[in-house]
C-alpha cells in the first residue's frame, strides 16, 4: 500500500530522465536476449541432460548476474530506498514467500531482498500462464522454472504438484514466491473480496484481498519435509504506488518498505482446513500492519537490512556486459554459424516454453553430484 507525504518525488519525465531511463531499457532488453539465449540455454538445456542440480547452480550464476542490474537501477541509479524491518532472516534457507500484492512490480522488490542474502539466481514464483507468452522473458520465466497457473484449481493443482516434486531435493537452494491473493490490489477488487468476505463470514479486509488458500496449502504440503520456513512479506510504499515505467524512468518510488516475519514449518499446521484458517489470519494481521504503515509511514524494527554493496552490483554488472558484448560481436560480426544458432536456439525455446517442456538427465535421475 501507499502512503501519502508532503515531501514527493519530482514526477516530471525530464529529457535527461527519458534519455536515461531508455538506455537502462536498452541495455536490460539487450542483455537478457544475450544472457538468455547464449548462457540460458547452454545452461538450463544442455546442462541439465546431465545433472539437474548442476543445471540450477549455472543457471543461478547467469541469471542471477542479470538479476542484479535491477536492484542496482532501483537503489543506486534510481535512489529509491528500500527499508527492511520485522526480523533479520538467515541467509541460506530453503523458505516459501508469501507477500501482498499491491501492483504489478511487487515481485521485482523481492530480489532487493534475495540479493542480500544471495539467493537472487534461486528466487522463484507462482506467476500467471499470460506471462509466459511475452517474447524473451516468457522463455525466461521458463527456464528459471517459474510455475505458471491459469487460477482455475482444476487445472492448476495437477501442474503446481508436478513442478512443487521437482523442488525437493534439500541441495538445491530455493526461494518460492507466492502471491496468496492472486491478482494485484485495486478499490474495485478489494471491495469485491470485502463482499465475499461479508457472505461467508471472513474478515473485511481494508489492505489486502482475500488469500486464496489451496495453492499455499499445496505448496506446504508437498515442499514440507525440504523447506526451512516461511517468510511472510509485507510490502509498502511511499508516496504511491509505482509502475514497472516508474521502475524504469525513475518516477517513483521514493522509498519502499519490506517488513519480514520467519515462521518455522513446524508452526504451520498441517490439514488443509487448519492450513487456510492460518492463511486467512496471517492477512488479517498483515492487514493491520498496513493500517499502522499508513497512520505512521514506516513498519516496526527497521533497520534489519543494510545498504546493497555497489561492489557486489558492479562485479555483477560487469559480468553481465561482457558476456553481452562476447555474444553481441559473435552474433553480428562472426560467423554466419552464429546466427544460426541464436535462431535455432530462439525457436527451441519459444518450443519448449509454449509446450512447457524441460528436458531430464540422460541417467535416469535427478541428482548428480
Amino acid at each position: 500500500m501507499e502512503v501519502k507525504d508532503v515531501e514527493t518525488r519530482d514526477h516530471t519525465l525530464s529529457p535527461a530522465r527519458l534519455f536515461r531511463g531508455l538506455l537502462c531499457l536498452l541495455v536490460l532488453l539487450l542483455t537478457a536476449f544475450m544472457m538468455l539465449v547464449y548462457y540460458g540455454f547452454i545452461s538450463a538445456i544442455f546442462v541439465r541432460v546431465f545433472s539437474i542440480h548442476y543445471s540450477r547452480k549455472a543457471t543461478s550464476f547467469f541469471f542471477g548476474s542479470w538479476l542484479a542490474l535491477w536492484p542496482f537501477l532501483f537503489e543506486k541509479i534510481n535512489k529509491t530506498k528500500v527499508i527492511f524491518s520485522g526480523e533479520m532472516v538467515p541467509a541460506r534457507e530453503r523458505v516459501l514467500l508469501i507477500a501482498n500484492h499491491r501492483t504489478e512490480v511487487d515481485w521485482m522488490y523481492l530480489w532487493d531482498l534475495a540479493i542480500r542474502k544471495g539467493q537472487l539466481g534461486y528466487i522463484k514464483y507462482i506467476l500467471k500462464s499470460s506471462l509466459m507468452k511475452l517474447p524473451v522473458f516468457g522463455w525466461a520465466f521458463h527456464i528459471l522454472e517459474f510455475i505458471s497457473v491459469e487460477r482455475k484449481w482444476e487445472a492448476d493443482e495437477s501442474t503446481m504438484h508436478q513442478m512443487l516434486s521437482s523442488f525437493k531435493d534439500y541441495h538445491d537452494p530455493l526461494w518460492l514466491a507466492l502471491f496468496p491473493e492472486g491478482t494485484d490490489f485495486t478499490e474495485q477488487k478489494c471491495i469485491q473480496s470485502q463482499k465475499h468476505a461479508a457472505e461467508k463470514g471472513l474478515p473485511i479486509l481494508e489492505n489486502v484481498l482475500l488469500p486464496k488458500t489451496k495453492g499455499f496449502h499445496l505448496c506446504v504440503q508437498d515442499l514440507r519435509k525440504s523447506l526451512d520456513a516461511v517468510y511472510d512479506v509485507t510490502i509498502g510504499y511511499k508516496h504511491r504506488c509505482p509502475s514497472l515505467l516508474d521502475n524504469v524512468f525513475g518516477l517513483e518510488p521514493s522509498e519502499v518498505h519490506i517488513h519480514i516475519q520467519r515462521i518455522p514449518l513446524h508452526h504451520i499446521p498441517t490439514t488443509e482446513n487448519q492450513v487456510a484458517n492460518w492463511l486467512m489470519n496471517t492477512f488479517t494481521l498483515k492487514n493491520q500492519l498496513l493500517d499502522k504503515f499508513h497512520s505512521q509511514g514506516h513498519f516496526p524494527q527497521e533497520g534489519t537490512e543494510g545498504d546493497l554493496s555497489t561492489l557486489n552490483c558492479l562485479v555483477s554488472i560487469t559480468t553481465v556486459i561482457l558476456l553481452t558484448t562476447i555474444s553481441t560481436y559473435l552474433t553480428f560480426f562472426s560467423s554466419i554459424w552464429f546466427k544460426i544458432y541464436v535462431s535455432l536456439a530462439c525457436s527451441f525455446l519459444a518450443y519448449v516454453t509454449h509446450f512447457n517442456i524441460r528436458p531430464m538427465p540422460f541417467f535416469g535421475h535427478r541428482k548428480s553430484y
